[in-house]
């Protein structure tokens, strides 16, 4: 009986602790955002592939062409550290300086700092 009053405990403390990550996020996929201007030369909470990798696979390394472009949202995921990334491809199709189709972004950092902004 010990056994199984333990097991229930432990059952019940781990459902709870479910319940404490999986809070609300204010961003869900299907979302329109742009990609605004960041404060330095590059982007810090977009996570945009280095310049080689983007030669290496036949694009045009301009991060100021991603400046204005609207985005979707495809996905969202809660990191254990409470941070939400979320997964973003460009509205209209095409790849991320002609090479990448998804990029993946800190949500609340790159809204705070301006690099992506809500329509």
């Amino acid at each position: 009986m010990l056994k199984y009053a333990i097991a229930l405990l432990f059952s019940v403390s781990l459902l709870n602790a479910q319940d404490n990550v999986t809070t609300q996020t204010d961003v869900n996929v299907g979302d329109v955002l742009e990609i605004g201007k960041p404060e330095s030369n590059k982007y810090k909470h977009i996570d945009f592939p280095r310049e080689n990798f983007i030669i290496k696979r036949g694009g045009i390394a301009n991060y100021r062409s991603a400046h204005g472009e609207k985005v979707v949202v495809t996905a969202v995921k809660l990191k254990k550290d409470g941070t939400t990334q979320i997964k973003i491809k460009r509205n209209d199709g095409n790849r991320f300086f002609g090479s990448h189709t998804v990029v993946t972004a800190d949500y609340k950092d790159a809204i705070s700092s301006g690099e992506l902004q809500v329509l």
